[in-house]
């Protein structure tokens, strides 16, 4: 399959929007579950997402309930979003060409918090109750976390991998488009329709608010410290301005992933622990789903 990659929020609804104008099949829907009455206003045109989000693997593939078995030969050009902790789990001999998008991390942190707050608040409104906040691990930690992943994966697995980053994106997709679709070299691809499917008046936050201060008590740094904000840095400068990883700065990678990993381990302990206090407990009624945000790591199928 071609297989669409990314954190949430950084431009994987957009790229399937992309490869569906083209005219490649499409696997999933554009709007999941309550989804269109919750957070449509966070990507108007649709997410087209699908239980194989989770990755392509036995728990997925057969269909869990239908049974319907996707096969590797009958798939190999259609587009699918599945997000990187799904791709490091799926099988293999699904993953024909993967498409990755990295948005800046600051900008995904608020992006983030923003879907989340949207998510609760119209819940809410839609059950006529105020519900539980959600739980999340901290948002920076989250984009490291699963930015390095799909690194890790791509070096010791050898995908085909086309990364770009979601500004280049909106900011020239003339050439970003037709760059990736050529790379995906599908026979009767639209290229002008393709490009033609990226609308930066639908963006629905401003990524250069990155660069502003952060609210009191929101600041994405605070969950990783100086120097990992600064590798956050250099890596997203990286997949924006299409320079290669090399040695030394996998070093320098591996040594931040190592310093950071007790932080994710203890943020994704924390809130696998609460949502299990709140299954084990008596919920409210209407308790809400943890719908488009996982936590690090997380295999819920029932998302």
């Amino acid at each position: 399959m071609i297989i669409v990659t990314g954190t949430k929020r950084s431009g994987t609804s957009m790229w399937m929007q992309v490869l569906k104008a083209a005219g490649l099949p499409i696997l999933g829907e554009a709007f999941s579950k309550d989804w269109g009455e919750t957070i449509r206003d966070a990507n108007p045109e649709g997410f087209y997402e699908s239980p194989l989000r989770q990755g392509i693997y036995f728990r997925t593939n057969p269909h869990p309930r239908t049974g319907a078995y996707l096969f590797p030969q009958a798939t190999r050009r259609h587009a699918v979003k599945v997000f990187i902790p799904g791709l490091v789990r799926s099988d293999v001999a699904f993953i024909d060409r993967v498409l990755g998008t990295m948005r800046e991390w600051r900008a995904y942190h608020r992006s983030l918090q923003r879907l989340y707050a949207m998510e609760h608040r119209n819940r809410s409104a839609l059950r006529g109750e105020e519900l539980p906040p959600p739980c999340h691990v901290p948002p920076a930690l989250e984009w490291w976390s699963e930015n390095y992943a799909l690194l890790s994966d791509v070096l010791t697995r050898g995908h085909a991998l086309h990364l770009v980053a979601y500004e280049s994106t909106l900011g020239a997709p003339e050439r970003i488009v037709r760059e990736a679709i050529g790379w995906l070299d599908v026979p009767g691809a639209d290229a002008d329709a393709a490009v033609a499917a990226v609308r930066p008046e639908l963006r629905t936050q401003d990524d250069r608010a990155a660069e502003a201060p952060p609210v009191e008590g929101d600041d994405p740094s605070a969950a990783v410290g100086p120097e990992a904000a600064e590798v956050f840095d250099a890596l997203y400068a990286r997949v924006r301005d299409r320079k290669g990883i090399d040695g030394p700065f996998i070093d320098r990678l591996n040594a931040t992933h190592e310093a950071l990993q007790p932080r994710i381990e203890e943020a994704v302990r924390a809130v696998r622990e609460e949502r299990l206090r709140r299954r084990r407990g008596t919920p409210q009624a209407g308790e809400p789903e943890e719908g488009p945000a996982d936590p690090v790591g997380e295999d819920d199928d029932a998302q």
